[in-house]
């Protein structure tokens, strides 16, 4: 009963803080024509609330913020010696510098190769069936492609134009990742991933005239057990459609028919300059990534009756997007500087407009990779994960992150709990971040949260001289990347004394609690 009163306890104290952890001051505009990117952005998604009649939250506190950006750049938790240093920190453009450091770390490449990943459906099993091998590889060129922040255009256009072994050639398995490999479904899996468009809701003359570009992709198998090559086969279109193909706009596509891979002349399209389909798409994704919806919702649903909630942000992003050259951590900077990335969760105007509008930060369950990560980090303790391929195909390092889980077969029952996407279609809905009645009672009563808490550092160490207030500091600053507020102290100290006597018990009660918390499964 100690421990549930405890719970009930912070509960209440939460409510009764909430502004003073995650609100600080009003958003300040700036005006002038010499105006920063993200200050562009600031200023066109002000002028479109002001539009609508819609008041925008205040900016959020720098606790808020110091989480909110490591979970969303890195999909990594602060430790207790991060956030004491950025609470401290006076210099005025402290967040800016954390942004810098964030873009750079090294969680940053396995975070959004891991966001990639999902998209480009890097899976082993059914029903993708790449193999461990060829899933290694295509990692492995995804990782690296990140790590090395290749643009976006060039990274499209050697998935789009890959030959080779897909054991070997990494980006291969592009064409090896499909459900289905025919010539429409290739067309369809490429509008998805680079126009952002969904295909099955295309008129099908549209759907074959851009399957014209693909029809010449082909496919053989080696020696080697699983190994194929894809390669580019003039005479492999057996219903004539190369000669019927038409870019998505309706603009006509000149082949040299048996000479010219049709794959470039589509490629080439794609990615010139005067093309918005590419920049477009990728830029609302990215925005969607960091504020947790797109301009376009769902970022891979762009359609004519689908329109951007606010075009001008949209035609700005994707303009600053292309100026440099498809750089990520560029459109990254610009819209984590931006107020707008900054704006507090608690919205002035709770209404379907204003989320639509970015009026305030909207509150995300954490990924089930980053949540369980961040149970570890906090317990100091490990994940055990498995897949269906037996060894020693498959090698699963001890100590090996969610977020760094390379294979979408590699799984574990707290991903599948947590909705983890399968990565069947690179959809962006695979991902589920519903909470569930199953999900709160694996948080609050399963031996394998309680095993966890039990190892935590923080509970083994804690003796009945530590005094409560002490012991809460470490505690909030390691699960919530704050201090306790002066009414949490109090309320936890007059709770305490009736109940406790201190302790690795107490300690044990107050990470569990706080480990419930929407504060700690939210992103906020």
């Amino acid at each position: 009963m100690k421990i549930i009163a405890l719970f009930l306890v912070f509960a209440a104290a939460a409510l009764a803080t909430e502004a003073i952890v995650y609100e600080a001051g009003p958003l300040v505009m700036r005006s002038g024509e010499s105006l920063k990117p993200h200050e562009q952005v600031d200023a066109l998604v002000l002028g479109r609330l002001t539009e609508l009649g819609i008041k925008p939250s205040n900016l959020c506190s720098d606790t808020a913020f110091l989480r909110r950006a490591f979970l969303a750049v890195i999909g990594t938790l602060p430790t207790e010696a991060e956030a004491r240093g950025f609470i401290a920190a006076k210099q005025p453009d402290k967040r800016a510098q954390l942004i810098e450091v964030l873009l750079q770390r090294p969680e940053f490449t396995d975070f959004w190769a891991m966001k990639l990943g999902e998209l480009l459906r890097v899976k082993a099993e059914f029903p993708i069936k790449l193999w461990p091998n060829a899933v290694q590889a295509y990692h492995r060129f995804i990782h690296t492609s990140v790590r090395e922040n290749k643009p976006l255009h060039i990274f499209a256009r050697q998935l789009l134009l890959a030959n080779g072994s897909n054991f070997r050639e990494g980006e291969v398995n592009f064409y090896r990742a499909m459900q289905d490999r025919s010539p429409r479904g290739i067309a369809a899996t490429v509008a998805l991933t680079f126009m952002g468009e969904r295909a099955d809701k295309w008129p099908e003359k549209k759907l074959d005239a851009l399957a014209g570009f693909f029809t010449q992709v082909a496919f053989k198998s080696t020696a080697e057990w699983k190994e194929e090559i894809v390669y580019f086969d003039p005479t492999a279109d057996k219903d004539g459609l190369t000669k019927k193909a038409i870019f998505p706009d309706g603009s006509p596509a000149a082949i040299q028919s048996g000479l010219e891979d049709p794959r470039i002349v589509f490629t080439d399209w794609l990615l010139r300059p005067e093309n918005p389909s590419f920049c477009r798409s990728w830029s609302n994704r990215i925005w969607s990534w960091l504020m947790g919806r797109g301009i376009v919702h769902e970022p891979d649903d762009f359609r004519v009756d689908n329109l951007p909630s606010n075009p001008a942000l949209l035609a700005y992003l994707e303009k600053e997007f292309a100026s440099s050259k498809c750089d990520m951590r560029h459109l990254f900077r610009v819209i984590l500087n931006s107020q707008v990335f900054q704006l507090s969760s608690i919205p002035a105007q709770d209404t379907p407009e204003a989320a639509a509008n970015f009026a305030h930060y909207p509150l995300r369950r954490l990924e089930a990779e980053v949540l369980i990560d961040a149970l570890n980090q906090i317990t100091g303790t490990r994940e055990d994960y498995s897949s269906p391929i037996p060894e020693p195909f498959t090698f699963i390092p001890e100590n090996v992150r969610g977020i760094a889980l390379a294979d979408g077969s590699i799984t574990s029952s707290f991903l599948e709990l947590f909705g983890r996407p399968p990565r069947d279609s690179g959809h962006e809905t695979e991902r589920s971040r519903d909470t569930s009645p199953s999900q709160r009672l694996h948080m609050l009563n399963s031996s394998h949260v309680m095993k966890k808490i039990q190892q935590c550092p923080l509970v083994t160490a804690a003796t009945n001289s530590d005094g409560t207030e002490a012991l809460a500091d470490r505690i909030y600053h390691t699960v919530l990347s704050r201090p306790p507020s002066a009414k949490e102290l109090e309320t936890l100290k007059a709770h305490v004394t009736a109940t406790y006597g201190g302790g690795s018990s107490l300690a044990a009660d107050m990470v569990w609690a706080l480990v419930n918390q929407p504060e700690f499964l939210f992103n906020h």
